[in-house]
């Protein structure tokens, strides 16, 4: 795997040098519209020839785009489709994809950032029970908005400072999945410039293979510059518990028990997260020092254990306390280790970003270090794999860093829409969220083929989420035959000329 992304960056580099020439040309043609909003300074490309992942590097983008509007982007489009030489674009966001799609190698980068020249475009309907929100909002900002009139999406990711077009161009997953869907299934509307520069407002009543190609579509078919999103009661507060495990089959017979439930009775989220053997519980904003003294004496006496995370949305506080103690009664954690924490709903929204600002406050200040890289692999593993998921890899393989595991409905999951999962009616996201060095990096890559081998090798049919591939059999493979047939014919419709997002090289 080593050597193929070796071959990878080079193909993309002797890419940009054989087109050097042309890039050159299509630059001296920009329309003076275009061109006052592109940056072509090595300063400004540099920065968008990486990712969030940092293990896919490409050639620099030969400018940036500074939107102001949508038509700004029309506009860009359109001239890079009728060039001479039609050349890439992409969108991002706020840099967080792990795998190439934000990548315009030789081409265009789009500054989804600069959209709306700073100002929110946000806005909440109490009446209709809906936000429209640009494609380049923060979901922290998109929250925020809702809150202030008492609403709120439904599904969420774990980190809200993620773009909307972003995650919805992947699928948008969290603890609240399992209910609501990713947050693609939430979603009445979208405004989508297409790779040939046409605008086209969609939904399930318009354009409706667009819209369904879009959500999950992993930007191959056009950039979202606007979102309407359902909306529903925010809660006041929430009520945050861990409960912890020693036996993998208590826990995920628990969490499918819990996702089970209807929202009368159950919790609001579920996610859970693996405890390796070196791995000890320190500083942090969710327990006491007491708890973390309690917890890794327990884990000190284990090779591994797990945690399932659960909460509880409420607005009385009587209530939530009866729905918790039911609840408890019917669970089989360690007895004693369970541990909670009452804190608003934003708060708890928001609990990935706090707990990353308290480490870096804790951290010693060095602004000379290099960013960390993020080789992540976060996988759809169906429920019958589960056991032999964990004798072969979470038992057998030397695995170090963050583990998530939770257990999804795929009842919740439209399955027209492009994003893909398993064929089993409760799968896990199973996410390996690695954190590397330039120099080790590599490590982690084969770490991640040596689990994705195992999985081949044992017939357990996972799909990755935030995928990526090498060749368009192995694309093909991830679809299924008859969704990558509605896919391919949607890229000739949407993008004939292939211009969109190519560092993910699923149509390059």
């Amino acid at each position: 795997m080593a050597v193929g992304i070796v071959i990878n960056r080079l193909v993309l580099v002797v890419a940009y040098f054989a087109g050097a020439a042309v890039v050159s040309s299509w630059l001296d043609d920009v329309p003076p519209e275009i061109a006052s909003k592109l940056d072509s300074g090595s300063n400004a490309t540099a920065r968008f020839a990486t990712d969030y992942g940092g293990v896919t590097r490409a050639a620099n983008p030969a400018a940036v785009f500074h939107p102001s509007t949508a038509d700004d982007i029309a506009a860009l489009l359109r001239f890079a489709y009728c060039a001479e030489s039609p050349f890439p674009v992409a969108a991002r966001g706020n840099g967080h994809s792990v795998r190439g799609q934000a990548l315009a190698p030789g081409g265009v980068a789009i500054d989804m950032a600069a959209l709306g020249g700073g100002r929110r475009r946000i806005n909440v309907s109490s009446a209709g029970m809906y936000v429209d929100a640009g494609g380049e909002q923060l979901w922290i900002d998109v929250l925020e908005a809702a809150l202030r009139q008492g609403l709120s999406p439904q599904s969420w990711t774990d980190y809200l400072y993620l773009t909307v077009g972003g995650t919805l161009s992947n699928a948008g997953i969290s603890g609240q999945a399992f209910r609501h869907g990713p947050q693609i299934s939430n979603v009445y509307e979208l405004d989508v410039v297409t790779g040939k520069g046409e605008m086209i407002t969609c939904s399930s009543q318009s354009d409706r293979d667009l819209f369904y190609g879009v959500l999950g579509g992993l930007g191959q078919l056009g950039v979202i510059t606007r979102a309407r999103i359902a909306l529903r009661p925010a809660p006041a507060r929430v009520r945050w518990l861990r409960l912890f495990y020693t036996d993998l089959g208590d826990l995920t017979r628990d969490q499918e028990f819990l996702i089970s439930l209807p929202e009368t009775t159950g919790f609001d989220y579920v996610e859970g997260q693996v405890l390796l053997s070196h791995q000890r519980v320190g500083n942090s904003t969710f327990y006491s020092k007491q708890d973390v003294d309690s917890i890794n004496r327990l884990k000190g006496e284990l090779n591994i254990i797990y945690f399932l995370e659960g909460a509880l949305y409420y607005d009385s506080p009587s209530i939530a306390d009866q729905k918790i103690e039911d609840l408890l009664k019917q669970l089989n954690f360690v007895p004693g280790f369970v541990f909670s924490n009452d804190v608003t709903y934003l708060e708890f929204l928001n609990r990935v970003h706090n707990e990353i600002q308290k480490l870096n406050s804790t951290d010693d200040d060095d602004s000379s270090s290099t960013a960390p890289l993020h080789p992540w692999l976060n996988l759809f593993l169906p429920k019958s794999g589960v056991r032999d998921f964990q004798l072969g890899i979470l038992e057998n393989i030397n695995l170090t860093g963050l583990i998530l595991l939770y257990p999804l409905n795929k009842n919740r999951w439209n399955d027209i829409m492009t994003a893909t999962v398993p064929n089993e009616e409760v799968f896990y996201t199973v996410g390996f969220l690695w954190t590397a060095t330039v120099e080790d990096w590599g490590t982690f890559d084969a770490l991640n083929n040596e689990i994705l081998g195992f999985c081949d090798q044992h017939g357990i049919e996972v799909k990755q989420y935030l995928p990526h591939y090498t060749s368009k059999l192995d694309w093909a493979w991830h679809f299924g035959s008859d969704k990558w047939e509605k896919f391919v014919q949607l890229k000739r419709r949407y993008d004939p000329k292939a211009l969109l997002s190519p560092g993910q090289q699923i149509f390059n």
